[in-house]
């Protein structure tokens, strides 16, 4: 009896559904959707996608307006508190506004991923690149610029190399501030990411 019991046990354990983790999209207004409703955002459009593609993952929109790369970093611990299959890190861009040091944004987003794969060691990295205002000047833009490839290649995430390719300096994409997406930019944001997101869940979820 015991024997039939742990048989029966064991098949249900082997049987039952595995729990997808989330795609934890870690970022600033550019994630949040600043000026926009939730839904027009990327992480939701992603969401969208991921649905018709037949994935369950949930999709968690961790952005937060003005954060930088140290501010990611003291939060990071807090949002591990759920599986995750897929960390979407783009931060960055309030480090190149406000001129803080690129070395130490790569030293922050070094350890922000590092602490997700220490909770979390199957978890996949799409990291999104930024760039830095023309009024930084080319020799500070090129070395925030240059961590984001130097740092895929180190801890071997995947690269988006600028999350705002097509919409950065296009009016009709971008809000009055000339910063910001429209909902329209969003869109374009997001199937560039998804570009990069879907092939990272085509294998078999992290156990």
């Amino acid at each position: 009896m015991r024997a039939l019991y742990a048989i029966l046990l064991l098949s249900l354990c082997i049987a039952g559904p595995l729990r997808a983790g989330s795609v934890l999209c870690v970022g600033d207004s550019l994630t949040a959707g600043y000026g926009l409703s939730k839904d027009e955002a990327y992480p939701a459009q992603l969401a969208a996608r991921l649905r018709a593609a037949g994935h369950s993952n949930e999709v968690i929109n961790a952005g937060v307006s003005g954060d930088t790369t140290a501010g990611g970093l003291r939060r990071i611990d807090w949002l591990l508190r759920q599986p995750v299959d897929v960390l979407v890190l783009a931060l960055g861009a309030n480090d190149g506004l406000r001129g803080l040091s690129p070395e130490a944004a790569e030293t922050n987003l070094t350890q922000l991923i590092e602490r997700v794969r220490a909770k979390h060691p199957d978890a996949r990295v799409l990291l999104c690149g930024m760039q830095a205002p023309p009024n930084m000047g080319p020799d500070y833009a090129a070395r925030l610029e240059a961590i984001y490839p130097r740092l895929a290649r180190a801890t071997g995430a995947t690269l988006l190399p600028f999350l705002l390719e097509g919409v950065a300096g296009v009016p009709a994409l971008n809000q009055a501030d000339g910063i910001h997406p429209t909902a329209e930019g969003q869109r374009v944001i997001a199937g560039a990411v998804w570009a990069k997101l879907e092939p990272l869940l085509a294998g078999p979820p992290p156990r």
